[in-house]
């Protein structure tokens, strides 16, 4: 028994797929205490945007530590802070046309949640949430609440209400319009469902199983939100900060939520961070009314500026719709045809391919599982987890890239060889 099944809590989760000790990591690399390299298809769960341990970003870092800088700051004014509004500001909020205030929440994901929907609450005097069937917005008890995956409602402990969801417009239901679904909830007299304060979703839901809204859908959202007076709160933690080619993944389609939520790669670094964006209009909060011993994570700023700039200085936004067509050529032409169960879904830079068709729901473990001990760490999504969720660094090598992809081929025709699935 290792040191950490001894004494670390049964909670632990993604240990349990990559069962070794990880000691290092350079860009799309993960290198074991004995030395072993793995490619990282995993990305941090989301939050390592620009690979691990990036030249550029951690020259900064190193140049802030060694100035004796503040290092905890609360929400006070810092040179750090100053120098990340006005870059983000300007490269995202300015150039885009956004009109946004910027509230420093608590660093993780679920913390920003919970600010929005505190806030939506405060404004709009009403206290539900809408959210969408296979959503995941975080595990702190408001979050989790529009999270809708049961294991993860379980560890609740308690009833989780005020929100209600919707049939997401995937297929799972027959094709149903979500909209007029939802049009008819506000409408009907009858419906039992009271008005909410806002509506949150992700514009692609990553843990729910890589299931992509499009730019059409999201404009009728947003026009359905205006009508009925619902502020529109669009959840970027996971598929924000470029995941999807720009930015915000919302751009595509030309809308403009009344908030936005950001998370994991926002710092560029790795360092826990979140942000929560909204209209000036919105901005109802008294001083200190959701505050955070460590709202200020000023190593996260400076980090944050950094990953802004490289992200200027290398054309990323290029560099992922030239990585996505190489993606989505390979599993359409190499992974699509090993078996007629086998579905593709994704943009940008993540990627499912959905194998709950198989007979066998435990395939997906046993190729995830197989790709790790071909050296590429690779995890799953969707419902019982049987979508192979690729999501590498923006800034992962083509040769790494192919390589991955090459390795997760070979793992699905050896596991799908054990109960002879390959169809000639």
């Amino acid at each position: 028994m290792t040191i950490f099944e001894q004494l670390e809590s049964n909670v632990r989760s993604y240990c349990r797929s990559f069962p070794i000790i990880f000691d290092k990591a350079k860009g799309d690399l993960l290198y074991s205490d004995k030395g072993g390299a793995y490619i990282d298809f995993f990305a941090g769960a989301g939050a390592l945007n620009y690979g691990h341990n990036n030249e550029y970003i951690k020259e900064r870092i190193l140049d802030y530590l060694h100035s004796d800088r503040i290092m905890h700051g609360l929400d006070m004014y810092t040179k750090a802070k100053e120098d990340f509004i006005v870059t983000f500001s300007r490269q995202l909020l300015n150039a885009k046309g956004l009109n946004y205030k910027l509230q420093f929440t608590g660093p993780t994901g679920t913390n920003a949640v919970e600010a929005a929907f505190k806030l939506a609450r405060k404004v709009k005097k009403r206290t539900g949430i809408f959210a969408f069937m296979g959503a995941f917005h975080g595990m702190s008890l408001g979050s989790l609440a529009a999270t809708s995956n049961k294991s993860s409602r379980a560890g609740a402990g308690i009833s989780l209400d005020q929100v209600t969801f919707i049939p997401h417009p995937s297929g799972n239901f027959g094709g149903l319009d979500s909209i007029q679904y939802m049009r008819e909830i506000l409408t009907d007299s009858h419906s039992g469902i009271d008005k909410p304060a806002a509506f949150i979703l992700e514009t692609t839901q990553a843990e729910g199983g890589i299931y992509t809204l499009g730019a059409e859908f999201l404009i009728s959202l947003r026009q359905l939100c205006t009508e009925h007076d619902i502020l529109l709160i669009i959840d970027d933690i996971q598929v924000g900060c470029g995941r999807t080619g720009p930015f915000f993944s919302f751009e595509k389609a030309g809308i403009i939520p009344d908030m936005v939520v950001l998370s994991k790669s926002i710092s560029g670094y790795g360092l826990p961070m979140s942000l929560l964006l909204f209209k000036p209009e919105l901005d109802l909060w008294e001083p200190g009314e959701h505050n955070g011993t460590f709202r200020g994570n000023q190593l996260a700023f400076v980090s944050a500026k950094a990953a802004l700039e490289l992200r200027e200085l290398t054309g990323l936004e290029e560099q992922v719709f030239y990585k996505e067509a190489y993606v989505k050529e390979f599993l359409e032409k190499e992974i699509k045809p090993l078996h007629p169960d086998i579905t593709i879904r994704g943009l940008g830079l993540i990627w499912g391919i959905d194998v709950s068709g198989f007979a066998d729901e435990a395939k997906a473990k046993q190729i995830a599982a197989r790709c790790f001990e071909n050296g590429l760490v690779i995890e799953r999504a969707g419902r019982n987890d049987t979508v192979i969720k690729l999501m590498p660094p923006l800034t992962v090598s083509m040769e790494n890239l192919k390589t991955g992809c090459e390795i997760i081929k070979h793992s699905m025709e050896y596991a799908m060889d054990t109960l002879e699935l390959v169809v000639n």
